[in-house]
């Protein structure tokens, strides 16, 4: 097929996502009504939440907590305009041309016609706690202040630029205590989620430009500590001609764009910020016959991200009913024959959203982490059974499982769109989900008011991945600090706190933890490179016949270096405790060589590997240079943790 007809027949059959996609609302025809039952006219608000929790947030394997350790489960909702409502055809001054036809004129929906105090009230009526608040990168730069009108209900904001009033209004939700999640949502002004522009972080500008935003957004509010989160880019998906992957190291690799981001912004600009990684959103073409799927968070079974901080990643997935795991949202031109989230039974649903998202949620794996849905939704005027059946179960399922969410959306206009919790008329008077005949408010009381752990979450044990797949994976504040102790190699190093437990015979990935012991290293930056065998000791040869890269006694192994496949150099630092000189070689050039309880999971898929007992550092390292043999890592040193 030429590349023009092959350009041609993609925009063809993906022009339907531009409505129809993740972050859409209803579609424009109501389906068949349902004979479900409608909920009470009268239904009891939802306890408000907000509460007395203290920044900044942090993770304990599946869990998001507080500064005092206690679970702070997000139960939120998206603010959304702030990322553009122009649909990108037509008059961007035509209402008509906007979604939903509501001109959000680049600022979040409904500060034209209630003002921001009752907003606030309103927001705790509902029960939640948390906004996810998106925004554009072309909100940031922007310099014409918004409308008059667009903030008639807000007057003391006339003037201001679209970033000035996004700052009043993250001071409204902060002083209100909500906790505010910053959302990049799209580049430019425009509604997403189609072939608009928008498709990835870089679709409209470099990942450096993208990435020095997301620093100065970080910066921007880091004084303000009910901030707590960045969630880096909404729903990444395939452009016209190329789909974004994870891993492959090129201009579309998410998985790397996101841990730049995130480490640059803990590093840079605010270290007490979540880091939020949304899973692929969408690859290949919808249409029978070409590949195509929705992978949300499967990759991150064999790659998952580590930041300098340990205990900042979220994973986050959107799942709506008219979307499928393999099924774009469209109908007629673009619409395949694979199941629809609402199509699926009871049990198929509960099983795809373990398969796409909520494995990670799985204590002891190197991706353990909380998964946060940050959106779902559905319209107050749907009439399809299958469509209210599906909200239904969804809302269980995300009870069941003690879920952290966010609907989509918080604000709309009353009249054009239905599928917001709070509508409000251009006089300022309150409809939806709070008001009494919306059917939607039997699940969503079941799934804000059922109870779900609470309370002090104790430490458990950490394990985190290190790939060194297309370059360096230097987690460590403090060796990044001391500056490259291995020019022109490609390094690892474990975060602080954490210590390398395993190793993989090829493909240089790396285990951390920090198990029995924590954090096992001493206070200080003393650090040792070790290239040769100089402190191996006399009569200790541990790997026969194989090059020894040992740490000087008292010190344990946190990072390591390679050239190719080759072992570079070892980086060890001082224990805080001196550790024992007995040891162990675990041998892993043949087979894989691990605990029976396979602690922290398959770290190295498809390679051997080597890992330490939960009870053991890693005090040296061996490989060989031998010819036609892999000079990848073939052995570890493993030594007792001190008593």
């Amino acid at each position: 097929m030429s590349i023009t007809k092959f350009v041609t027949l993609v925009t063809y059959l993906t022009a339907p996502l531009m409505v129809l996609t993740l972050s859409a609302t209803a579609p424009a025809t109501a389906a068949p009504r349902s004979t479900a039952p409608a909920a009470s006219a009268t239904p009891e608000p939802a306890v408000s939440v907000t509460g007395t929790w203290q920044p900044p947030l942090s993770t304990r394997g599946r869990y998001i907590v507080d500064s005092a350790g206690n679970r702070f489960r997000l139960k939120a909702a998206n603010w959304d305009g702030a990322q553009g409502s122009w649909n990108g055809s037509g008059s961007i001054d035509d209402p008509a041309d906007h979604h939903a036809g509501q001109d959000s004129h680049g600022i979040p929906l409904g500060l034209d016609r209630v003002p921001l105090p009752q907003l606030m009230s309103d927001f705790r009526t509902l029960g939640i706690n948390s906004v996810r608040l998106p925004f554009s990168n072309e909100m940031i730069h922007t310099t014409t202040p918004v409308p008059d009108a667009a903030v008639a209900a807000n007057p003391a904001l006339r003037g201001e630029t679209p970033l000035q009033v996004y700052d009043a209004v993250v001071t409204a939700l902060t002083d209100a205590g909500f906790a505010v999640i910053l959302n990049n949502h799209t580049n430019t002004s425009r509604w997403c989620c189609g072939i608009d522009g928008n498709e990835r972080w870089n679709s409209s500008q470099s990942t450096g430009q993208w990435a020095d935003d997301w620093v100065f957004m970080a910066r921007r509010y880091a004084a303000n500590p009910r901030v707590v989160g960045a969630d880096l880019y909404n729903e990444v998906r395939r452009d016209v001609l190329d789909d974004p992957n994870w891993g492959l190291g090129d201009a579309h690799d998410w998985y790397a764009a996101a841990q730049l981001a995130g480490d640059r912004i803990l590093t840079e600009a605010n270290p007490n910020l979540l880091i939020v990684v949304e899973g692929i959103n969408w690859t290949g073409i919808p249409v029978d016959g070409f590949a195509h799927d929705r992978p949300t968070l499967a990759p991150v079974r064999t790659l998952s991200h580590t930041l300098v901080d340990a205990h900042k990643l979220v994973y986050s997935a959107h799942f709506y009913g008219y979307t499928g795991p393999h099924h774009s949202g469209a109908t007629g031109i673009g619409e395949t024959s694979d199941l629809r989230y609402q199509d699926m039974t009871r049990d198929q649903l509960y099983q795809v959203l373990a398969d796409q998202a909520f494995y990670v949620t799985t204590e002891g794996k190197h991706y353990t982490a909380p998964v946060w849905v940050s959106e779902f939704g559905i319209g107050a005027g749907e009439t399809g059974t299958a469509a209210r059946t599906w909200f239904g179960n969804i809302t269980d399922y995300f009870t069941d499982h003690d879920t952290d969410f966010a609907y989509w959306p918080l604000v709309g206009w009353e009249g054009h769109d239905d599928w917001a919790l709070l509508r409000y008329d251009g006089a300022g008077h309150r409809y939806g989900i709070l008001d009494g005949g919306d059917w939607r408010a039997t699940a969503w009381d079941h799934l804000m008011n059922s109870p779900g752990r609470t309370g002090y979450i104790a430490p458990g044990t950490t394990w985190r991945m290190l790939a060194t797949d297309h370059g360096d994976a230097v987690e460590s504040v403090r060796v990044r600090a001391g500056g490259d102790w291995d020019s022109g190699a490609y390094k690892a190093v474990c975060p602080d706190g954490l210590r390398l437990t395993g190793l993989a015979h090829s493909g240089g990935r790396g285990l951390c933890t920090d198990a029995v012991a924590g954090d096992l290293r001493a206070a200080g930056q003393d650090r040792t490179v070790v290239t040769d065998e100089r402190y191996v000791p006399a009569g200790g040869d541990w790997a026969s016949g194989y090059t020894k890269l040992q740490c000087p006694a008292g010190q344990f192994v946190i990072g390591y270096s390679r050239r190719g496949e080759r072992v570079s150099a070892v980086l060890c630092v001082p224990a805080r405790a001196t550790p024992s000189a007995a040891g162990r070689t675990v041998w892993f050039d043949r087979s894989d060589n691990r605990p029976a309880d396979a602690a922290g999971d398959d770290f190295a898929h498809g390679a051997y590997k080597g890992q330490c007992a939960a009870g053991e550092y890693i005090a040296g390292v061996a490989f060989t240079t031998r010819l036609g043999s892999t000079p990848g890592p073939a052995a570890v040193l493993c030594a007792p943790l001190p008593s």
